[in-house]
């Protein structure tokens, strides 16, 4: 443990209070960097201790026979291609110093044994361009994937369909009612006073306090459609403060933002009444707030609806879902789907053991489905369970290779 530290005679480290390891002889160091590399196979390099002790093999040790294809156990890297012969030396590093290279042997500023790192057979489609920042293409062994429950599906094109789900109220809104029935005597004003010939200031000011009160119920959320509608009536609604004998009545409700980009004005919206089970009713969105509430970041809808049974009264709770068709997207579970915060990551099996990280873009959940727009092609298949291992040793894989500026090796 420090390499620093030599004596004389067996005893302990004054330092850490370990047992003193006897040290053999060196011998003269051959220029043959090849021949230096073929004795150092038999030291473990993720512990650099002998591969076999007291006849008793290094449980860390990966052995790939002459003509054997091997991958780690314990990391899914690549070990052997079945080809043998010695492999290229590229450089010669310390484990202890990340970055730290050399390029014939020796010892490293710690004082430690130098250790080969071999030009890597690349698995073939290992290497990808489309890996995320941070991440790097893995490769899973059969009895790792068992282990850790990897499963996969398809992505594929399918009809999305989201369901958005609220709680409303029955209204009772006086300050509705009232501009209602500002807007409806402004329009009598102004056909009285062309009716009776009355002076064109007259007019104008009728139809001043007709633009005014359309405005105010443009800026409570009414369509142009639904206040044409209400310049017909004879009156204000009177459901908005009274339960009404003809059974109409408006819901409102309140959509978040995120997916008030889904609703649109004729929506049916569907409710149930926790009060009375069983009682369903439909209606159509009339109306959407073009201001959102800062304290609950949502807009409210306005739909009427018909009670034909009269029961629902004003300022009861209901139950409110609104369907909405998103048409045939190119979907992946939302299991497949490992969001980090910042951004979110899919792994493709590319097959024979190899995962592959991608950046993707997704658009709507619905019905445990993502639609994804970018990152990833009808057909190809994606991680289901087991995300967070992969997406774990993804991680530890890309920052090895930053680190040593070159694969995870391992002797043999």
């Amino acid at each position: 443990m420090h390499p620093t530290y030599t004596s004389d005679r067996p005893g302990d480290c004054p330092i850490c209070n370990m047992k003193l390891v006897k040290r053999e002889p060196e011998q003269a160091p051959s220029n043959n960097s090849q021949a230096v590399a073929q004795r150092t196979k038999d030291i473990c390099y993720l512990h650099n201790c002998p591969k076999v002790h007291e006849g008793r093999p290094c449980p860390m040790t990966v052995i790939a026979k002459e003509g054997e294809s091997v991958v780690c156990p314990i990391c899914g890297t690549h070990v052997s291609d079945g080809k043998g012969g010695a492999r290229k030396v590229l450089y010669w590093t310390d484990p202890m110093i990340p970055g730290y290279k050399s390029d014939k042997p020796g010892k490293s500023p710690m004082g430690m044994d130098l250790i080969p790192v071999y030009e890597e057979r690349r698995v073939s489609g290992e290497a990808s361009a489309t890996a995320p920042e941070g991440y790097a293409t893995i490769l899973v062994t059969p009895q790792k994937r068992q282990f850790i429950g990897v499963t996969t599906a398809p992505a594929e094109r399918r009809t999305i369909r989201k369901i958005i789900r609220t709680v409303g109220r029955i209204a009772n809104d006086p300050e509705l009612y009232q501009a209602q029935q500002e807007y409806l005597q402004a329009l009598r004003a102004v056909e009285q006073a062309k009716t009776t010939g009355a002076s064109p200031e007259i007019t104008e000011r009728a139809q001043r306090l007709v633009d005014a009160s359309h405005l105010r119920l443009r800026r409570m959320g009414l369509s142009h459609e639904l206040i044409e509608e209400i310049a017909t009536w004879e009156g204000p609604d009177q459901s908005l403060i009274l339960a009404d004998s003809s059974g109409r009545v408006w819901l409102y409700a309140p959509i978040y933002e995120f997916e008030l980009p889904l609703v649109k004005l004729g929506q049916t919206v569907t409710i149930e009444v926790p009060a009375i089970p069983g009682m369903k009713l439909d209606g159509a969105i009339k109306s959407i707030d073009p201001v959102l509430d800062p304290a609950t970041r949502s807009a409210r809808i306005r739909a009427i609806l018909t009670d034909p049974q009269n029961i629902l009264k004003p300022e009861m709770f209901v139950n409110a879902s609104i369907a909405v068709a998103a048409g045939e997207r190119l979907a992946v579970p939302e299991e497949a789907v490992f969001d980090t915060g910042t951004k979110q990551v899919i792994f493709v099996d590319k097959g024979e053991g190899l995962f592959e990280p991608r950046d993707v873009t997704v658009g709507v959940k619905a019905e445990g489905y993502y639609e994804v727009t970018s990152g990833v092609a009808e057909g190809e298949i994606v991680v289901t369970s087991g995300n967070f291992l992969i997406d774990s040793e993804s991680r530890l894989k890309a920052a090895l290779q930053g680190m040593s500026g070159g694969e995870h090796q391992h002797g043999q």
